[in-house]
């Protein structure tokens, strides 16, 4: 049978590939099962320092697998929607708060959860073909896996209620100049390339002192100047007692390139 989570390790970068190309990496049991135990690993693994997230295929997910949810319909046990709180939401709170930078290869087609997934990300590459469809209201579901969090945090309030409600497609250009993408190429097959790359990257750098930063700007979002002051004390006294901190002190006072372990 095949995986459907392939996991690639590449030094300190850990690719994770939504595998279900023949249905659009539409997220059935399996591989919300695994994306959610995978996360979890990855959380203490201090040898992955960034994680990337693919789609295999043309398409990054299609969300829901609807084929299988319709099966739930038909059932007489539990709730159609149980997997919201048994999967979605586990899988966005260990995406949104990794203590480590996550980069989102968008290819092609991300619409309901998988577009959700996508803004989980810390940055989200994309190409021509890259498109988002929030396509929840059409199956007559309101928003998961976050995303009534992170879009009014990408677009803003009014721009994230008509993507909601009307559920139109956002193509990849309108997608960058929105935010919904932070980098996008011009070639669909270096989407996942540029995202590792930038993964690599991120991952040679300052890992505690990322993991801090989104912290930081996750309180910041929601609460006073108060509340960001009080947070990036305690990230600073975390931050300052790291041997990174140390090193990348005296290399910059040196004036040689810091190393950073991670630690």
């Amino acid at each position: 049978m095949t995986e459907p989570l392939l996991v690639d390790r590449t030094d300190a970068v850990v690719t994770l590939t939504l595998n279900r190309p023949q249905a659009m990496n539409a997220l059935d049991l399996a591989l919300k099962e695994a994306l959610r135990d995978t996360l979890a690993e990855l959380e203490t693994d201090r040898s992955c320092r960034a994680v990337v997230l693919a789609g295999a295929g043309g398409a990054f997910s299609a969300g829901q697998d609807l084929r299988e949810h319709v099966a739930t319909l038909g059932s007489s046990s539990g709730q159609p929607l149980d997997t919201v709180r048994a999967h979605y939401n586990p899988i966005a709170a260990r995406l949104a708060n990794l203590p480590k930078p996550v980069v989102a290869a968008v290819r092609g087609m991300a619409a309901g959860a998988g577009a959700s997934l996508a803004f989980l990300a810390d940055i989200r590459i994309g190409g021509p073909s890259t498109s988002f469809l929030m396509a929840f209201a059409k199956v007559g579901l309101a928003a998961d896996t976050g995303a009534s969090w992170t879009l009014p945090r990408l677009v803003g309030h009014a721009k994230a209620v008509e993507l909601l409600m009307l559920a139109e497609p956002v193509r990849a250009e309108e997608a960058c100049r929105l935010g919904l993408i932070t980098r996008l190429t011009d070639d669909d097959e270096q989407v996942l390339p540029v995202a590792q790359e930038l993964a690599a990257r991120l991952a040679a750098g300052p890992t505690v002192a990322y993991g801090a930063i989104k912290r930081q700007l996750s309180i910041a979002d929601a609460g006073t100047l108060a509340d960001a002051l009080s947070a990036e004390a305690q990230a600073q006294a975390i931050c300052g007692a790291t041997a990174d901190h140390r090193a990348a002190t005296l290399a910059f006072v040196a004036k040689q390139k810091p190393v950073f372990e991670g630690h």
